[in-house]
């Protein structure tokens, strides 16, 4: 049961100011003039002013130039009045647009009361050739960050420090009155005060030896490029871009001129992103420290245009790039980077068993935050084998051992000796390394192997769920049927043949006894427990402590929240052990690692998004802000704020911030201001016992949830 709080705090219609849409976007890119739209029946979205509730109809309008649209005409499609409430993915249906010319267009709104806004200010756009796919790649953002910090230390010597690792180059003035050279030291780490240039792993650093002269005042060193991320297998940068190093720390030798920090420029690159589109702060310090690292390693490693593993490989990797999608959006309203990952894997995919079944979760959360089904439409037949389905037996579970060579090829392996592996987590065991690693079953807290594997087929039955979803989408009824009923089998076979009833836990797989945090995490990650069992799971659970990886860190953290454990799930994020975000931090890295440490897997990196899981986890689930429906047309907020005193939120949405503030008061009410923007519903949850007030007033009744429109609350939580 619900309730709608109509008791808001914005101003009533009639006293409304009209103003015009804003935040216009074609093919969800924001600045769509500066990129080339390729796809030629491109979406349009706006946003609603905020002294708006609702939409309920718009006009657009399509010019061939600007003089026609400022004469209000649209040569190329005049929408006309359409009655909807709809502000996003709107497909362009005017006439035929041509590769290589430039449109102008505008749009207006009609409020809830019907009344007309100005039409909004223009945007232009140009259609690009047609590339083989439908995503329009967004463009690149280059910063010049100055030092934070810059001190001469001998005769002959400085130290920068940028203040945070970015991908980037270095330019610098300088002026001598002699042909001479000057040595760089660029890197990631400090060991005693000064750049580590022995460092372990994949932690970078390079000397670099820059010949000067008098007739150059300005110089951009030249980074050499690595052999391992520059293969044919790697993604590659544009031609435009120099070699991009991670580094923050410079030193510079037998420097005889005069230098000062104004001189010297960390040039970096970074894919399309707004610094201002999210916002986290609350009352536990750690918490606040470790959501900036996070956001910022979302931030960090968009250079490559695509999502990709780090700087070692720069390969994407399905796992990796679904947990740097979902705090992509949720840090920042951008989507054309994941849109153009999800294509790349449906041709180039890679080994892992589990990282197949993550292509089907990029389409869903694609799909819940855009409402766009393009990539579903294009991609449905392909996606059904990377569910693994044709790999079932009679149960409905699946087993990677049955993959074929034509399976793989189904899959899209380009070579027929490559095989399906089961991964779970990495790095695997010592034994299986090589590596001599902290704790010798490796991140997977001694998983057994067996050929029916729980994590495996707790992913798979999340998979059939979605496409079940995606084929109601496409009118295909009995292919949803046939997901849906394989989605109960797979699930009670997860829960009769999968499950210790001793115990109260799950195995591994079949014919093990054995039962690791993963198992027992991704079950409950993807709603498989029954109640009656989810006590005895998270019981099992809170034993192992942070016993997963980085990667495996998203899925418990993800447990807890759905186990209502959210004081666990704190703890662990705001943990200073050597398994924690905060020693990410500790030992100076400022963009996330692909370990919990160096000591957990010898050759990682110091910028890995897939280590990021709290840039998505605090907004999604200790918040619990999260689409309900697709294109956010209505949010689910359900906080999980417990063991905070205070919270401050922004989380981009297509359709504009939503915003939240919460503080918990000396009398143990819990006040929440909640902003939802124009044209967007939301269900603010709630326990059935709780006293709520609204706006100063008391709401009646058993309900789970109260439902917003647009506008200001104050919702207050009375235990």
């Amino acid at each position: 049961m619900s309730l709608f709080a109509a008791c808001k705090s914005n101003p009533s219609a009639k006293d409304r100011t009209q103003s015009a849409p804003l935040g216009l976007s074609v093919e969800y890119i924001r600045k769509p003039q500066e990129v080339l739209i390729i796809d030629q029946k491109p979406e349009f979205a706006w946003e609603l002013p905020n002294t708006i509730t609702a939409q309920s109809a718009y006009q657009i309008l399509v010019a061939s130039t600007q003089e026609f649209l400022e004469q209000d005409q649209g040569d190329v499609w005049d929408s006309g009045k359409v009655v909807s409430n709809q502000s996003i993915d709107i497909t362009f249906r005017g006439t035929a647009l041509k590769v290589g010319n430039t449109y102008f267009w505008k749009v207006k709104i009609w409020d809830e009361n019907h009344k007309e806004s100005p039409y909004s200010e223009s945007q232009n756009f140009t259609i690009g050739a047609n590339t083989g796919t439908i995503t329009s790649a967004n463009r690149f953002r280059i910063d010049r960050i100055k030092p934070k910090a810059f001190k001469q230390t001998s005769n002959n010597s400085y130290f920068i420090d940028f203040g945070k690792a970015a991908f980037a180059t270095l330019e610098f003035n300088y002026n001598t009155k002699e042909v001479d050279t000057l040595v760089f030291h660029i890197g990631e780490q400090l060991t005693d005060y000064k750049i580590n240039r022995t460092p372990k792993g994949t932690i970078r650093y390079q000397k670099i030896v820059v010949p000067v002269h008098p007739e150059l005042h300005t110089y951009t060193i030249s980074v050499k490029p690595d052999k391992r991320n520059t293969k044919p297998e790697a993604i590659h940068l544009p031609v435009s871009f120099p070699v991009l190093m991670p580094f923050r720390y410079v030193e510079i030798e037998q420097v005889k001129g005069e230098i000062q920090a104004a001189d010297f420029n960390q040039i970096a690159y970074f894919g399309y992103w707004e610094d201002n589109e999210s916002y986290f702060k609350s009352s536990d310090t750690i918490l606040n420290q470790v959501w900036e690292l996070c956001k910022y390693s979302i931030k960090a490693t968009t250079f490559a245009g695509v999502y990709v593993d780090g700087d070692r490989e720069r390969i994407p990797y399905e796992a990796d790039a679904y947990l740097n999608q979902l705090s992509h959006y949720t840090t920042d309203r951008e989507y054309a980077m994941a849109r153009q990952t999800i294509e790349y894997f449906m041709e180039q995919p890679t080994w892992p068993t589990e990282w197949q079944l993550h292509v089907a979760l990029m389409f869903h959360a694609d799909y819940m935050y855009t409402g766009n089904t393009e990539l579903i439409e294009t991609y449905y037949d392909k996606l059904k084998y990377k569910t693994l389905m044709e790999l079932r037996r009679a149960d409905g579970l699946i087993s990677s051992s049955k993959a074929t060579p034509e399976f793989m090829k189904k899959l899209g392996f380009k070579n027929p000796k490559t095989k399906l592996k089961d991964i779970v987590d990495w790095p695997p065991a010592q034994k299986d390394t090589g590596w001599k690693l902290a704790t010798v079953e490796g991140e997977r807290d001694g998983f057994v192997f067996t050929p029916i594997n729980t994590v495996i087929n707790c992913l798979y039955y999340k998979n059939l769920e979605i496409m079940a979803d995606f084929a109601k989408i496409l009118n295909k009824t009995n292919e949803a049927i046939e997901y849906e009923q394989l989605a109960k089998q797979v699930k009670a076979s997860i829960n009769t043949k999968l499950f210790n009833q001793d115990l109260g836990i799950y195995t591994d797989g079949e014919d093990t006894t054995h039962a690791s945090l993963h198992s027992n995490m991704m079950a409950l990650a993807f709603n498989i427990v029954p109640e009656k069992d989810i006590k005895t799971v998270v019981d099992f659970i809170k034993t192992r402590g942070m016993a997963c990886s980085v990667y495996g860190a998203q899925y418990l953290l993800e447990a807890l929240y759905n186990a209502n454990e959210s004081d666990y799930a704190l703890e662990l994020m705001t943990a200073t052990h050597d398994r924690s975000w905060y020693n990410m931090i500790d030992i100076g890295s400022t963009i996330t690692l692909e370990a919990w440490d160096m000591k957990y897997k010898p050759n990682a990196d110091w910028n890995h998004a897939w280590g990021a899981a709290p840039a998505n986890i605090i907004p999604r689930y200790l918040w619990g802000i999260q689409p309900k429906t697709p294109g956010y047309a209505v949010a689910k907020i359900q906080p999980q704020l417990d063991n905070l005193n205070s919270s401050s939120i922004v989380v981009p949405t297509l359709r504009g911030q939503i915003k939240g503030d919460y503080i918990l008061k000396d009398d143990k009410t819990k006040q929440f201001t909640i902003d939802i923007p124009a044209n967007m519903k939301a269900e603010f949850m709630v326990k059935r016992t709780s006293t709520i007030k609204v706006n100063n007033k008391i709401i009646q009744g058993n309900l789970d949830h109260i439902a917003l429109e647009a506008g200001n609350y104050i919702i207050e939580i009375f235990n």
